[in-house]
């Protein structure tokens, strides 16, 4: 622990274009390492690319490699060695269920033991911590997650993120936007405190900048009224009035805004929109029908009105944009609830973070050759609920 504690003082310490530096030194000294590699996620969340100034090393597919088996297992990955010799292993680097990429770690000789790994993943996630913060201050990190170059939309719409994953003991959240590098108006944002998880979904009206544009101003309305301690109605008219400030009703946004209670499992819902919700309870896959609000912006001074509803321990709720829902077939058919339903039935053990883009995916080949002609976002969540003392949820 003394040991563990060192690292994560000189992590902080270090320049933050150092961190991987810092990491080696310190797996170098303990473990007699030959190598260390990090790469993280790209974008799409396809690849993981080197972490380097000069990145010559291929990416490796997030599917079907090493690398991608720790990552997408969330846990420490041992290659198989057929004779003795060096060997390698892969650290999944997260932060509070962000997955952010892969260390790699190759011994000279012999391999780790259990605790070894354990306190070799422990510096992972003292590292994972030091990038987010270092991402204040360089652009090596950045780069690292880019497979090709991001439009200038796509800049805008990524810089608002929160994150693409995040996990608490009461519910687990991922979620995708596709297509990654070109994405306009579609966005998602969520904020955790001690009582609630609040939970928007942006579908922005426009294409390019006009629709990152767009975004950016819902989003951060939103989020000052949320910092405001205006309630989730309250945060709805805040940001409908920007937006008819600034465009008059010639530009609005589609935005499902939910705080969950995360004590007892009630649910605020305000339905400003296109986003739409569906729940999967056992084996039912069902849609959550709002009564639908105006959506942001479009006429001067709207009222909204907050619904209520409540999530139970071991519910699945996924998150669409029209993007999705509305995307068709090459023989001009919906991608709609039925098709929905059987993704998230075919996908029901796969993790929340997971769940977008293995729906991302069954939506290509719904669509054939036919490639996105709008943003499309997956959110999904996971409702553990709150473990009382003895054991059980309180709901």
């Amino acid at each position: 622990m003394d040991r563990f504690a060192a690292v994560e003082r000189e992590l902080r310490k270090a320049a933050p274009h150092l961190l991987l530096d810092v990491v080696t030194g310190a797996l170098r000294e303990r473990y007699d390492v030959q190598s260390v590699e990090l790469r993280l996620a790209d974008y799409g969340m396809t690849t993981l690319q080197v972490v380097s100034e000069v990145p010559l090393v291929e990416p490796v597919p997030v599917h079907d490699s090493p690398q991608g088996r720790a990552f997408g297992a969330q846990e420490p990955y041992v290659q198989p060695r057929a004779t003795p010799g060096p060997a390698t292993a892969h650290l999944p680097v997260t932060v509070r269920g962000d997955r952010l990429g892969v260390l790699t770690v190759t011994a000279r000789e012999g391999g780790w033991s259990r605790e070894g790994l354990a306190e070799m993943q422990q510096i992972c996630e003292a590292l994972g911590h030091e990038i987010l913060v270092a991402e204040r201050d360089t652009d090596l990190y950045l780069l690292a997650r880019r497979a090709t170059r991001l439009t200038l939309a796509a800049e805008m719409q990524w810089q608002l993120l929160p994150g693409r994953s995040v996990s608490r003991p009461e519910f687990s959240l991922g979620a995708h936007l596709e297509p990654a590098y070109a994405i306009f108006g579609d966005n998602f944002d969520w904020s955790v405190s001690a009582q609630h998880l609040t939970l928007t979904v942006t579908n922005g009206m426009g294409k390019g900048m006009e629709a990152a544009l767009m975004t950016n101003l819902v989003v951060n309305a939103l989020r000052n009224a949320r910092r405001a301690g205006l309630d989730l109605a309250g945060q709805a008219s805040l940001a409908d009035q920007a937006v008819y400030a600034q465009y008059r009703g010639e530009l609005y946004a589609a935005v499902l805004l939910l705080r969950f209670d995360l004590a007892t499992g009630g649910v605020e819902a305000v339905d400003a929109g296109s986003p739409r919700m569906w729940r999967l309870r056992g084996r039912k896959v069902e849609s959550v029908e709002f009564d639908a609000q105006l959506p942001l912006g479009m006429f001067e001074e709207t009222e909204y009105v907050t619904e209520r509803l409540r999530v139970e321990p071991g519910d699945r709720m996924l998150i669409g944009s029209d993007g999705v829902y509305g995307s068709a077939s090459a023989a001009g058919e919906h991608y709609g609830h039925r098709a929905l339903a059987r993704s998230l039935s075919a996908h029901r053990f796969l993790p929340s973070e997971q769940v977008p883009l293995a729906l991302l995916r069954d939506l290509r080949d719904y669509r054939g050759a036919a490639p996105l002609d709008d943003d499309a976002l997956v959110v999904c969540l996971d409702w553990f609920g709150r473990q009382s003392s003895a054991g059980d949820p309180r709901v």
